[in-house]
């Protein structure tokens, strides 16, 4: 994931969704007590023989609306250029992929969905997936093993598509020259298809998580008739439970009943609803409010932003069953472009002035949504160790100005200029920049803060060439998969600037060599290496580390099923119903 988790209220990260080392989430407390839960790790479970269909819930009932609502908005819903968080559960709903997770007893199990888990070839680079039955879209026409293989070669029209998963361009084959079939054509060497069931994928080096990997929307299939490229994002086909029905981008998506989907031959979704309704934006303390007061049809709401700190109080008696709550290994940080800010002094200087402690009050963290972080690999990715922190970095403290301007003076670099983009149509947003912007104000540094509009942020930020040195995207990032190799190859590598995943922009070798010696390694033998190269690369002070985050979500009290989606830290729409 590693993904990338939806934009929050405030730090607008940019993660990937991680399939996320989260635990167990806790179900709905009958006791009205406080418990805000604990991150555990989570280990990479699979069942080879899931079969549809999907078991019932004893209580289900179907029929209704069921409403989502948030502040936050999806960035696009084309399955090739996704890879927030939030556009990924709705596209639970929409899209199958070869594999898919399957939420047992609050944990992430991979299961079969177009295609078994998979077969591995002796030397490892060769793997071989069979289609498990036969599939239709939303049209009524046959889902091709084609289709499939189309949709992986139109993820390397990264320039194209450049916000989805980038794990193909280095460890398919030929990833880094092949181009998408838009430039290059369809003849790629990383996949070929046999007969009409059967999918290949050739690797440039061992992947042993591409199983996992192929339940990310991207995997999705796609008719190359019907790819109507950048268009495609308005009406993308679907062979899920539900359609798209009508679409504004940025504000509202109704989906209906896909009268194709065969529950029988799907071991995880439902289509118990008769239709979704998604709305975004609005002010979040007010959509989350009638979500908790449920007046009307606002008890068939569920608001998917985390819960404000100022509603907490209310969440006692029964309004503590509206609180669904889970894990979720994500982690936000600030991240520091080193390539505009090469002297560590400079940067050692922006962490000893953070106001972590006031910055985290402004953005509504509370301990039911955030604990303060000290490491990039968060508590629910197994390798995660706890190493004492380096100064400055640990997510906590008022900031010391006076500290932090010393460092400036000593290294020459008072009034260096530090810029950033922030959201000027949201007040917290604005809230966090202010107080950012004073904070290194008062320690020497020179600020400049540019706002954007919420719709032109994301872009914003994940532009490296774009004239800012601080909060680029990601601003935060979720597991892909539980596992180091889903973070750390990712996000630190110098290959991250190509593909858009950089923290800290790093162009080092010898750490690329580093990080890439530890991937190499069996999951068993790389899980306890992954915690010093975390330690290492935060001793240059490139990304300062926030928080990390915990789901809870408010649902409305005629909302049944919900339970917290771990690969994603937020509530599992497959199995939502209306209790009435």
């Amino acid at each position: 994931m590693a993904r990338r988790f939806k934009v929050a209220v405030a730090a607008t990260a940019a993660v990937a969704i991680g399939l996320s080392g989260c635990g167990s989430p806790s179900s709905k407390s009958d006791t009205g007590k406080a418990d805000t839960g604990k991150i555990s790790a989570q280990q990479a479970a699979t069942d080879p023989n899931a079969k549809g269909p999907a078991e019932e819930a004893k209580d289900a009932k179907k029929g209704g609306t069921i409403s989502i609502v948030a502040q936050t908005t999806p960035s696009t819903l084309d399955p090739t250029d996704t890879y927030y968080t939030d556009s990924n559960e709705i596209e639970k709903l929409t899209f199958r992929t070869p594999t898919q997770y399957d939420i047992r007893d609050g944990q992430p199990v991979l299961v079969p969905d177009l295609t078994d888990l998979g077969t591995v070839s002796a030397d490892k680079l060769t793997w071989t997936f069979k289609m498990t039955s036969t599939f239709k879209y939303e049209d009524g026409t046959d889902v091709k093993v084609d289709d499939l293989a189309y949709a992986i070669k139109r993820s390397f029209a990264h320039d194209v598509y450049p916000n989805g998963p980038a794990y193909q361009l280095s460890y398919f084959k030929d990833g880094d020259k092949y181009k998408g079939p838009y430039a290059d054509g369809d003849t790629y060497a990383g996949v070929e298809t046999q007969g009409t069931d059967t999918l290949i994928i050739h690797l440039a080096k061992p992947f042993a998580d591409l199983p996992f990997y192929m339940t990310f929307a991207m995997f999705t299939p796609i008719p190359k008739a019907k790819d109507t490229k950048q268009d495609y994002k308005n009406h993308p086909i679907s062979t899920g439970p539900y359609m798209f029905d009508q679409y504004v981008a940025g504000t509202s998506l109704t989906l209906k009943k896909n009268p194709y989907w065969d529950a029988k031959t799907d071991p995880v979704r439902h289509q118990y609803a008769d239709a979704w309704s998604f709305k975004w934006g609005g002010e979040l303390v007010s959509l989350q409010q009638k979500v908790l007061n449920s007046a009307g049809d606002d008890a068939n709401s569920l608001a998917y932003d985390e819960v404000d700190a100022s509603l907490v109080p209310q969440l006692t008696g029964d309004k503590a069953k509206q609180l669904i709550k889970g894990e979720s290994p994500c982690l936000y940080v600030l991240n520091i472009d080193t390539r505009k800010i090469p002297d560590i002094n400079v940067r050692k200087a922006i962490a000893k002035a953070y106001p972590y402690d006031a910055l985290s009050k402004a953005n509504g963290n509370n301990d039911y949504t955030a604990e303060p972080a000290s490491t990039f690999l968060p508590p629910g990715v197994p390798g995660h160790t706890k190493y004492t922190p380096f100064p400055d970095l640990t997510g906590t403290g008022a900031g010391d100005a006076a500290g932090a301007k010393k460092l400036l003076t000593d290294a020459g670099k008072l009034g260096f200029e530090l810029s950033w983009y922030y959201d000027n149509t949201k007040p917290i947003s604005q809230q966090i920049s202010n107080i950012r912007a004073d904070a290194l104000t008062k320690a020497g540094f020179k600020v400049k803060a540019i706002g954007v509009t919420t719709a032109d942020q994301r872009a914003k930020i994940s532009d490296y060439d774009a004239p800012v040195n601080l909060a680029q995207g990601p601003r935060g990032w979720c597991s892909d998969w539980p596992t180091g190799s889903s973070w750390l190859p990712v996000m630190f590598e110098s290959k991250a600037i190509a593909e858009g995943t950089a923290w800290g922009f790093l162009q080092d070798k010898t750490l690329d060599k580093k990080i890439e010696d530890v991937a190499n390694l069996p999951t068993d033998q790389a899980t306890g290496k992954w915690a010093g190269l975390d330690q290492e690369i935060m001793g240059q002070y490139v990304a300062l580390p926030w928080y990390y985050t915990k789901m809870a979500v408010v649902s409305g009290t005629n909302i049944g099923g919900a339970v917290g989606d771990a690969t994603v830290g937020m509530p599992f729409f497959p199995d939502l119903y209306l209790k009435s």
